[in-house]
């Protein structure tokens, strides 16, 4: 009687398909288990991603309401008047204050005067008729554009050249 080899065909002496049978049911199972991990790691960022965009949305609505308490001050100051200048110093110095704690979050205004209009950055409240600015460049600020890290925050509140 002749020994079977490990080369042997035959299904019944765990030959090779046998053996090509379990290495498919291994690949496969190997690839389910390796897109399983991958799958769980794309959930674990998103996740990741998600809690990080609520809690920056969060503090984008603190920010935008310090951004309309730093408005609040350059309105009182452009009506100071005849306000005692000791009264006028405090009220800057709150002001810097405030714009210190919000460009140490990333929060920093952009200029706009003079620059040409830009819908990404500027929200047109009306034309005005200017010598000094070219037709479509910003010609009047009325509320300044904030930027946070390489977002915009706030566009600029312009009034552009005709």
């Amino acid at each position: 009687m002749a020994a079977t080899t490990e080369n042997d065909s035959t299904p019944a002496a765990g030959g090779v398909p046998e053996t090509n049978r379990l290495q498919d049911e291994l690949r496969r199972e190997r690839d389910m288990r390796l897109r399983a991990l991958a799958d769980f790691d794309n959930y674990r960022k998103r996740i990741d991603r998600e809690r990080t965009d609520a809690a920056q949305s969060g503090r984008r609505d603190i920010v935008l309401k310090l951004l309309d308490l730093a408005d609040s001050f350059d309105l009182a100051f452009a009506h100071a008047g005849e306000a005692p200048a000791s009264w006028v110093e405090g009220l800057q110095s709150i002001r810097r204050k405030l714009l210190g704690l919000l460009e140490s979050q990333g929060v920093t205004p952009f200029e706009s005067l003079g620059e040409p209009f830009n819908p990404e950055r500027h929200e047109a409240i009306g034309t005005v008729d200017s010598n000094d600015y070219e037709p479509g460049s910003v010609a009047e600020e009325l509320q300044r554009g904030y930027r946070w890290g390489d977002s915009l925050l706030r566009p600029a509140r312009v009034r552009v050249a005709r």
